[in-house]
Parts: C-alpha cells; sequence; structure tokens
C-alpha cells in the first residue's frame, strides 16, 4: 500500500505542483486548503506525513498542530515563507519534524520527506525479492541473480539495480538516482550515475552494448524494462 502524504496549504498552484510530483514518486496524496479541512482529512485518511504550510486562513499551521498532537503523532514537514528563527523553533516545539523555506525545488521535499519518514520509522514496506525477467534481487540477503548465475555488485550498483527494478517503466532522471543513493549533498557528481549504469549493464545484460533491461532516456535519465 503506497504512503499516504496530506499536503495542507491554501495556494492551489503550489498544491497541484506537489500533488502531481509527489504522485509521480509513488506515494498517495490528499490534499487540503486549511487546518480545519486538514484535521477532518487527517482522523480520516490516518496519513503517513503531512506537509503543513503555516500561514492558511480559518486555521494557521501552528493551531493544526496544537490540536493534532493531541491525538496523534503523524511526521510533519512544516511549509513556510518565514525564515525568522523564533518561527522555526515554534513549530519545532510544536512537534514538527522538518521545516522547507519557500519557494523550494520539489526534489528537495521529495528527499526531506523520505529522510523524516526513515527517522520516524514510517516507510513503505518494501518488497525483500525483486523479480524481472531473468534477474533476481534479494534485498535481505543483498545478492542479485542473473538466470542461474549470481553476479557481484558495488552496494553503489545494487542500490542503483534495486532503485530502477522497483519501478519497471518508470524514468528516472540522474539526480532522482543520487537521491536514492547517497542523498541530495552529492548533486554535483550525477555523472557519476553513468559510469555505475555502465559498470552495472556489463554485469546483468546479455548484450552492454545494446541493453534489454537498464534503458537509456536521452535527455532524461535511466529506466527498468517493463518486459
Amino acid at each position: 500500500m503506497a504512503t499516504t502524504i496530506l499536503v495542507v496549504d491554501d495556494e492551489k498552484r503550489l498544491v497541484s505542483l506537489v500533488e502531481a510530483y509527489l504522485a509521480q514518486e509513488g506515494f498517495r496524496v490528499v490534499t487540503a486548503s486549511n487546518g480545519r479541512e486538514a484535521l477532518f482529512l487527517a482522523r480520516q485518511e490516518k496519513p503517513d506525513l503531512i506537509i503543513l504550510d503555516i500561514m492558511m486562513p480559518e486555521m494557521d499551521g501552528y493551531e493544526f498542530m496544537r490540536l493534532h498532537r493531541k491525538e496523534y503523532q503523524t511526521p510533519i514537514i512544516l511549509l513556510t515563507a518565514r525564515v525568522e528563527d523564533d518561527d522555526k523553533i515554534i513549530g519545532l516545539e510544536l512537534g514538527a519534524d522538518d521545516y522547507v523555506t519557500k519557494p523550494f525545488r520539489p526534489r528537495e521535499l521529495t528527499a526531506r520527506i523520505r529522510a523524516v519518514l526513515r527517522r520516524t520509522g514510517q516507510t513503505e514496506p518494501t518488497a525483500t525479492v525483486l523479480r524481472r525477467g531473468d534477474i533476481i534481487l534479494d534485498r535481505e540477503s543483498h545478492t542479485v541473480k542473473v538466470g542461474n548465475q549470481f553476479v557481484d555488485l558495488t552496494p553503489s550498483e545494487f542500490d542503483l539495480l534495486a532503485a530502477l527494478m522497483s519501478s519497471p517503466g518508470k524514468v528516472f532522471s540522474r539526480l532522482d538516482l543520487l537521491d536514492r543513493l547517497q542523498g541530495t549533498r552529492y548533486e554535483g557528481y550525477e555523472r557519476t550515475i553513468d559510469v555505475h549504469i555502465k559498470n552495472l549493464r556489463g554485469k546483468i545484460e546479455p548484450d552492454p552494448r545494446s541493453p534489454h533491461y537498464v534503458k537509456t532516456v536521452y535527455g532524461v535519465g535511466y529506466r527498468f524494462t517493463r518486459d
């Protein structure tokens, strides 16, 4: 079952953008435009994480947190246009787990969501064994088998393959794959993904020069074939 994210903000355009991006990343998204509506949805949907704007009509983010925290301990990431330290401290004291300052990049928000979910133990269960074509990847034993042969992958190659195999047909940009491997701190080295992909193909593809499994989407990134 997909991880559910409740997005609460009165800026309709921002909510639409965040909803579309998170849905593309595999999250289930529900939205609210103010704190009162969010309280109702939080009780009804029981989301795994809440993305919460501070400044909203009817009920602001601070009041929502005061009321919500009496019932639930859902992880909360604050969205704020404010940059004063006092505002951040108030949010953290009320129980926010992290905050993102507007404007922000969707990729940054996604990275923070994953980080908070990992810290709070709310991550979506993942399959231990992935089977795609002749390839079997076992997360528990950290092994990969192609046909009847085990292949030795580096930790980066293993994590890359696991990310790609978990969403066959989905196109991952190099930055997306870097996020999966090591977070956003290394975004200047996104081209190293090409090297890892080349080495990975040499180990799992019948013909690395004409790859069947890991396809290049020119100008975008890579995807694992659906076949």
